[in-house]
């Protein structure tokens, strides 16, 4: 990794380089500033050798699910994943069209009944249907926009049945107290989200454009009134 962003190979790389080669990563601004703060100890906007690896350790830490927090460098997580395919990236391992679903078959039923229950149109439900659900589980609701931020893969604003049983699978989590996660593990996205030449786990959070923004953020701005969202 270190020499695509250190093209001078003078062993340190600058904030500005290293903003464009995290950001391949798929995670959000509020994340990623995060995790250059805890790796630049000095503050002094650049990263030696160690400091950019602890700043890598920490993106995979994020993109497992992970605490972005010194306490979660020593734990077990594949290497980080980055979008930029043109590069000899670590892009090896598993393929997320081998991982099976996290969500399991007997859950799956009962997500879909509930989902069956709030009127699909088109085997879609809009934000408006989902939200009651959401907020009946009583989670604060900056977690429950990510929730929806992170189960919305296709950005379209609203919720077919995969999508759904992602979104109440991590509200599940969330009440056993487990992190939900800053962006979503591969082994959550559904296999029919799934595309062959896909990097596991690398969705962006922000969406592409102005119109797809207008669509998908609706629905999280009603559950986060009076949370503003990380975005």
């Amino acid at each position: 990794f270190l020499p695509q962003v250190d093209s001078a190979n003078a062993g340190r790389v600058l904030a500005s380089d290293a903003a464009v080669f995290l950001k391949k990563s798929g995670l959000t601004d509020l994340v990623l500033g995060k995790i250059w703060d805890l790796a630049d100890t000095d503050g002094k906007g650049i990263l030696n050798k160690q400091e950019f690896f602890v700043a890598l350790r920490l993106v995979a830490c994020a993109q497992n699910g992970l605490d972005v927090s010194l306490s979660s460098l020593n734990l077990p997580v594949p290497p980080p994943r980055f979008t930029d395919t043109s590069s000899p990236l670590l892009l090896s391992g598993t393929a997320s069209t081998d991982l099976p679903w996290a969500v399991k078959l007997e859950d799956k039923v009962k997500y879909d009944s509930i989902f069956d229950s709030l009127n699909p149109v088109n085997g879609l439900l809009s934000g408006e249907k989902v939200k009651p659900v959401l907020l009946n589980s009583k989670l604060p609701v900056d977690i429950l926009g990510r929730v929806w931020e992170l189960s919305d893969i296709d950005r379209d604003g609203m919720l077919d049945r995969d999508e759904f049983a992602v979104a109440m699978f991590l509200v599940y989590c969330a009440l056993e107290k487990e992190p939900v996660p800053m962006s979503l593990p591969a082994a959550l996205v559904p296999p029919s989200k799934r595309k062959p030449l896909s990097v596991p786990g690398a969705m962006p959070l922000i969406p592409s454009s102005t119109k797809e923004s207008h669509q998908s953020l609706p629905p999280v701005g009603i559950l986060a009134a009076k949370t503003p969202l990380t975005q």
